[in-house]
């Protein structure tokens, strides 16, 4: 491990405490990480204190314990789930604990599983969760997803290098990607989150009612209502403490009408779904809903994300990120939606975001349906974006305004 290495690493770790959760004085901290990262675990923990954390606690899983219980479990023990800990979760998020999910998925796990079983155990997870994911969803507490590599991931990555040099690379282009590679890393975020609330500013001044998509394989059309906002990866937690969910980020980002999409849209990069990969697929719109869809690879596993709930078969995000951007020019597939979502505009399957409507927190269940607010358990974001993809605007009056143009901000 050289000093140039040991340098990134504390700017990583600085980045996320500082920047990604800004984490205040006598707050919780609840670090939810795989049991690889032990040793960074370490060293945020001690970040955390020296920013005056009350108490930190550790969450730590393995992977190859979901395999094992998937192949082994009877079907009656998959739908076991440990209500303990949901309660637990809940209770911390209403002391205002800041959550840390520090993210290593091995995207080949469960290629040989059962899809049907796999399905299963997700729907349980996600049902249990749907209380805690509405904390998330609202930003009602400060929340961040950083990445953390190990030799699985990083050889999925880079199949050609051995497992060391594959580890180093991907470590490499996390340090890139998140501005922790050189110095003044939490000034430079600051100019960056910057520069994408000004985008935002610019969507919400334009007022538009609806995009336009057109690539390889996708033609579609989005409709938004008047009540919903775009935003940057900055959110404001119920505190008024701001934090950034997703390290890196380049996307703004808004909410659909759930019933006003329609068109076909194609995906651009695989998707990496419960350690399943779904390639190359297709889906058709009409007035919201999929009615039809396609996939070279991981068919049956997007069949069963279609069916999870009725709103999983609608959308619930749709972001904008230039083709010409750090991630996307390292001309690498991550295999992890974190860092693929901010290489490729996107959209998502599932659950919208109430932080994405003006006084969204505020507002009933009935009034967000009113607005066309997408309800489910899931949340699964996949990429679209391509130098090819171009992207207009349209106003009230049924004029088009170029947002896009071969992948990039007009």
């Amino acid at each position: 491990m050289n000093a140039h290495y040991k340098e990134n690493l504390e700017r990583y770790a600085d980045l996320i405490v500082q920047v990604g959760l800004n984490l205040q004085k006598d707050q919780e901290l609840l670090i939810s990480a795989p049991i690889a990262a032990y040793e960074f675990v370490r060293q945020i923990t001690a970040k955390a204190y020296e920013a005056g954390a009350l108490h930190v606690m550790t969450d730590f899983h393995d992977e190859e314990l979901k395999k094992i219980r998937l192949e082994k479990s009877s079907e009656e023990g998959l739908k076991v789930f440990p209500h303990w800990k949901q309660k637990g979760y809940i209770e911390m998020a209403e002391n205002n604990v800041a959550l840390l999910n520090l993210i290593a998925p091995n995207p080949s796990l469960l290629k040989q599983a059962d899809p049907g079983r796999v399905a299963l155990l997700n729907k349980v997870a996600a049902e249990a969760s749907k209380e805690f994911s509405a904390y998330i969803g609202g930003g009602k507490i400060s929340w961040l997803i950083a990445a953390y590599p190990t030799e699985e991931w990083a050889q999925s990555v880079f199949p050609e290098s051995d497992r060391t040099e594959a580890v180093e690379k991907l470590w490499e282009n996390i340090f890139y990607t998140t501005k922790t590679d050189r110095g003044q890393t939490v000034e430079r975020w600051e100019q960056h989150i910057s520069n994408l609330n000004e985008r935002a500013s610019l969507l919400n001044q334009s007022q538009f009612k609806k995009l336009h998509y057109k690539g390889p394989g996708t033609d579609l059309t989005i409709g938004f209502h008047p009540k919903t906002k775009w935003i940057s990866a900055q959110f404001t937690n119920d505190k008024g403490i701001p934090f950034v969910p997703n390290l890196p980020t380049e996307e703004v980002f808004t909410i659909p009408d759930k019933t006003s999409v329609n068109g076909v849209v194609s995906s651009t990069k695989p998707l990496n779904y419960g350690g399943t990969l779904i390639k190359d697929f297709s889906l058709t719109f009409k007035e919201g809903k999929v009615v039809d869809f396609s996939a070279r690879e991981g068919y049956e596993t997007l069949k069963n994300l279609l069916a999870a709930d009725e709103g999983a078969s609608y959308l619930g995000e749709v972001a904008l990120v230039p083709h010409d951007s750090p991630i996307s020019n390292t001309n690498i597939i991550f295999n992890n939606t974190l860092f693929d979502e901010n290489a490729s505009c996107h959209i998502a399957l599932g659950r919208a975001l109430s932080v994405c409507v003006e006084n969204g927190k505020e507002m009933s269940q009935e009034e967000l349906n009113d607005i066309g607010f997408n309800e489910s358990m899931i949340h699964v974001d996949f990429m679209i974006g391509s130098r090819d993809l171009h992207i207009d605007g349209e106003k009230a009056d049924g004029t088009l305004q170029p947002i896009f143009r071969n992948g990039d901000w007009v």
